[in-house]
């Protein structure tokens, strides 16, 4: 993996041949050291480890390398920033878009569900309605309006889950290629500079990281993703906000005996796509990146986001101490 190393690349380069060898051969190139470890060759895992996309994505972290001449831990860290600044940075800001109009329409959607239950109301009386029949014709008709304005202003809730049906996909993929490189499918050569790849404490890329630093760190992080973002809701918090966000907690909690168990080229991947996406999330709360961004202006939005961020997760804990 050395830039300096004229082999590496050459092994680079039969690395991204793998990508476009027949399906027989990608399977064959699989079946190296480890790779039953999690299935068998016909499984569902080792079916996706030998994917095209994840071939892609050995080509790109090869490509990457090769063209800087970063050793192993800094093209992780560097592609993992790289994938989340060009594709989901962009997403992010798309979906901030969306959510801002669509809180710009609650004042809207308010009036009119007022002036359509007394319009139901007095049709309900001229009519003879029941509370049932009227309630849901209200219903009805109110999902018509609602869904009128979302194409007025173009923007359905579920276009902001974009983000998250490629953000996912996408940190499969580089998983998989990561776990490949790290258990030989990728072959020995690629195992091997792996293996002396690393930095600091996690020398090794292809064994899990017995300090158990990496994992906390990426549950440290996520937890931290997951409390700012529940300190900055100023509306009162519904029930099925409340189990989402007691949900992620126990995501973020679980993933650190996960991150513990695999190769530590895997689990710095996933920190260093953590943090990323941890200061994307912060630029995102900023004034100014949000006007470049064409992010429309809300109710809640304040001028100082961080400073309030910091007084709402210091009031959120320090009552909770007191209530201890």
């Amino acid at each position: 993996w050395q830039g300096s190393n004229p082999g590496a690349a050459g092994m680079w380069r039969l690395a991204r041949a793998g990508a476009r060898a027949p399906p027989a051969l990608a399977a064959a190139a699989g079946a190296g050291p480890g790779s039953g470890a999690l299935g068998g060759p016909e499984g569902w895992y080792e079916w996706a480890a030998q994917s095209a996309p994840v071939h892609w994505a050995e080509g790109g972290l090869a490509a990457l390398q090769e063209a800087t001449g970063l050793p192993c831990w800094a093209a992780i860290a560097g592609g993992a920033a790289v994938l989340r600044t060009a594709v989901t940075l962009p997403l992010a800001a798309h979906q901030g878009r969306l959510l801002a109009k669509l809180e710009n329409l609650q004042p809207e959607i308010k009036e009119l569900a007022q002036r359509l239950r007394y319009e139901v109301s007095v049709r309900g009386k001229q009519l003879g309605w029941s509370e049932k029949v009227a309630r849901f014709h209200f219903a009805k008709n109110m999902r018509r309006i609602v869904s009128e304005l979302y194409v007025r202003d173009n923007c359905h809730p579920f276009k902001a889950t974009v983000l998250l049906w490629v953000q996912v996909p996408m940190w499969v993929c580089v998983s998989l290629a990561l776990r490949n490189c790290s258990v030989g499918a990728c072959g020995p050569a690629v195992q091997e500079q792996f293996s002396s790849g690393g930095a600091l404490w996690f020398t090794d890329l292809t064994a899990p990281d017995s300090t158990w630093i990496l994992p906390v760190s990426l549950g440290l992080v996520n937890l931290l993703v997951v409390e700012i973002f529940a300190s900055q809701r100023k509306m009162p918090v519904s029930r099925f906000q409340r189990i989402v966000t007691h949900f992620f907690r126990a995501v973020s909690v679980v993933m650190i005996p996960i991150a513990a168990t695999v190769p530590s080229s895997m689990a710095l991947y996933w920190l260093s796509s953590s943090l990323v996406g941890l200061c994307h999330n912060l630029l995102l709360r900023s004034p100014a990146f949000r006007r470049l961004c064409c992010i429309p202006r809300t109710k809640s939005d304040s001028d100082t986001p961080y400073r309030d961020m910091v007084a709402a997760l210091a009031t959120r804990y320090s009552f909770r101490k007191q209530q201890h």
